[in-house]
C-alpha cells in the first residue's frame, strides 16, 4: 500500500486542528501493521469514547463502504484501542495506533473519506485519503519502504507555532 497525502479537510469549524499524521513504516502493507500518530490542537474538552467516524471507501465511482462506527469500535476493527485520556481536555492533543490493515481489500487504488463527530455533533476532523493497494507484498527496504511518512495539515490557524 503507499499512501500518497493524507488530506486534511477540515475548516476552522472543526473541533481539531491536525498538525501532522504520521505513517510508519512509510509503505505498509496489507494485512501487516502501520503506526499512525496524529498530533493536533482541540479547540474543547472531547469524549473521544462518544466520537462517531463516518468511513467511506471508494474504488473508481463504486462505494465498497459508507458505515458510521464508534470510534472505539473503529479502533478495535483495526486491532487496537483508544489509549491515553479518553477525555481530553482542550489544548495540545497527541495519539498514536498501531493498525492492522486488513487482508481482503481488493488491490486496488482506493480513496477513504473519513469523516468524524463528537458525541454533541459537532464536526470533528475530516480527511481524505488515497491509497494505493496494488502493492501486496513488502516493499523492498532499498526502495524506500522503511521510515516514516509524515503529512502536516494545511489549516492550523487557531495553533501558535512551536
Amino acid at each position: 500500500m503507499s499512501v500518497d497525502t493524507v488530506e486534511d479537510i477540515s475548516d476552522d469549524t472543526y473541533v481539531l486542528d491536525l498538525l501532522t499524521i504520521t505513517l510508519t513504516p512509510a509503505l505498509p502493507w496489507l494485512g501487516h501493521q502501520v503506526r499512525c500518530e496524529m498530533d493536533g490542537h482541540l479547540k474543547e474538552a472531547v469524549d473521544l469514547t462518544r466520537v462517531t467516524c463516518n468511513v467511506i471507501m471508494k474504488f473508481g465511482p463504486v462505494k465498497m463502504l459508507d458505515r458510521w462506527y464508534p470510534l472505539p469500535d473503529l479502533l478495535a476493527r483495526m486491532g487496537t484501542t483508544l489509549s491515553g485520556d479518553p477525555r481530553p481536555p482542550a489544548g495540545p492533543w497527541k495519539q498514536a495506533w498501531i493498525l492492522r490493515l486488513p487482508e481482503t481489500v481488493p488491490v486496488a487504488e482506493h480513496r477513504i473519506r473519513l469523516r468524524a463527530r463528537t458525541g454533541n455533533g459537532k464536526n470533528f476532523f475530516a480527511l481524505d485519503i488515497p491509497v494505493d493497494f496494488r502493492r501486496r507484498f513488502h516493499p523492498s527496504r532499498t526502495n524506500g519502504g522503511g521510515g516514516s511518512r509524515m503529512f502536516h495539515s494545511q489549516r492550523c490557524s487557531s495553533v501558535t507555532p512551536r
